[in-house]
């Protein structure tokens, strides 16, 4: 079984039987945000901004090891957990406006995990859903400001045809960004799904038709 978390902005904790990730952990300083105390055999940073990159609000997840962090592309494996970095870009115009942004093919307990970080690219070259496929679980921006917008969102689900989508980085209590609420991309997909605190989920319990999870802040 695997578990995730929301922790607000790009921030996850998914963990699986022997061993843990962490996404983009934010400074709560400049964010809002409360402060994080997690714990993850890894760590990964889609890119260099302070919502994005607080490493140290994460600790090793053993006794006296410290996590391992993955800040760019590249392949790597740690404990069992594959984790591929695929090089993408925070806008539309190839990184020019604010630069380049990874994004992360994690496998744990064959389980295929997309986070998008700050994706501002409106369509994925073919090569980058190549990469990213067959994906399970699909963790997507979508409130707009500094990355993709909740109406350009679900094209890029519609390349990574995932099984559950779950979005990230939009307004949320606290948060100094004036970012767009979930809402418009809720209604975008025609959803409404009630926010649950986790999301536990298996190969076997994968659903067959598209599903969004909206989970609550921790």
């Amino acid at each position: 079984m695997v578990d995730i978390w929301w922790y607000g902005q790009s921030c996850f904790k998914v963990k699986g039987k022997n061993a843990s990730v962490v996404f983009d952990p934010y400074d709560s300083n400049f964010t809002g945000l409360k402060p994080l105390k997690l714990d993850a055999n890894i760590v990964c940073v889609t890119h260099d901004h302070g919502d994005h990159n607080n490493v140290s609000a994460v600790k090793g997840a053993e006794e006296g090891e410290t996590a391992f962090v993955v800040s760019g592309p590249g392949e790597y494996e740690k404990t069992g957990v594959n984790v591929v970095g695929i090089q993408g870009f925070h806008d539309d115009n190839k990184g020019s406006e604010r630069g380049k942004n990874t994004i992360y093919f994690v496998t744990i307990d064959e389980i295929n995990i997309v986070h998008l970080g700050d994706l501002g690219q409106k369509n994925l070259t073919q090569d980058q859903i190549e990469e990213l496929s067959p994906c399970d679980v699909l963790m997507i921006p979508v409130g707009g400001v500094y990355t993709i917008t909740s109406k350009e969102a679900p094209d890029i689900i519609s390349a990574l045809e995932p099984k559950i989508v779950i979005p990230m980085h939009y307004k949320t209590t606290g948060l100094k960004f004036n970012l767009d609420a979930v809402d418009n991309f809720l209604k975008a997909l025609g959803k409404e799904p009630e926010p649950v605190s986790k999301l536990s989920l298996s190969r076997e319990k994968l659903p067959e038709e598209l599903e969004v999870v909206v989970l609550e802040m921790q």
